[in-house]
């Protein structure tokens, strides 16, 4: 039988050496390593804050390698793009009138904000890190722009098909405004009741609200 030669001992008999089979990724992590690395760096974003988020502590709570975050993601920013990007709920509404009440804008209101669910959604990317980011991010406030652009118009659309009377579009933008704003107050409230202990807003908080925008809109014609 043929000696191996000295010094070249197979990998799997070197003390603390493993094969390298046994270091291959597995096709499981290589398949959901994208999905992975935008949850990891959701929760570290939104707990620590952007700058202070290394590249390496993404790769470490996705269990990935730090050059397979690079694969999927060539800059730590283009992460924070893509969940701008895939995380920020884009309003559902097509049809207004399958939340529209004729003759009733607060009941409409109340409808609007249950289809667009944006307080029950629990992404962190809306919650915490576009707020948090916007004032650095430029990709961050164009995707904040837009989603409040969005919500505005569908809100204004909405008020207009409830109202027993034509509105005059400053009104309808002013009250528009008004829900919107409210709308992402309590939006993120669950985060502050987390904090601190702010009350998370009823049902009944969220038809006081509409009632006011809505007698608002009555009142100023």
């Amino acid at each position: 039988m043929q000696r191996p030669k000295p010094g070249r001992r197979a990998a799997a008999e070197r003390p603390g050496k493993e094969p390298r089979a046994g270091r291959r990724r597995s096709a499981k992590v290589d398949g959901d390593a994208r999905q992975l690395i935008l949850d990891a760096a959701e929760k570290l974003f939104a707990a620590q804050g952007f700058d202070a988020t290394a590249t390496a502590a993404i790769a470490g709570a996705a269990g990935v390698p730090k050059g397979l975050v690079f694969y999927y993601f060539p800059t730590k920013d283009s992460i924070l793009s893509a969940l701008m990007h895939e995380r920020v709920p884009v309003p559902p509404i097509d049809d207004i009138d399958t939340v529209v009440a004729p003759g009733d804008p607060a009941a409409s209101l109340v409808a609007l904000d249950a289809a667009l669910n944006l307080r029950d959604h629990h992404s962190s990317v809306l919650r915490v890190i576009m707020w948090r980011e916007a004032d650095t991010h430029p990709d961050v406030r164009r995707q904040l722009r837009r989603l409040r652009d969005q919500l505005l118009d569908v809100t204004a659309r909405v008020l207009q098909a409830s109202a027993s009377a034509p509105v005059r579009p400053g009104t309808l933008s002013a009250c528009a405004a008004a829900w919107v704003s409210a709308m992402f107050a309590i939006a993120s409230t669950d985060r502050l009741h987390a904090l601190d202990g702010v009350p998370i807003p009823s049902a009944d908080d969220i038809l006081d609200v509409a009632q006011v925008v809505a007698a608002g809109m009555t009142q100023l014609g």
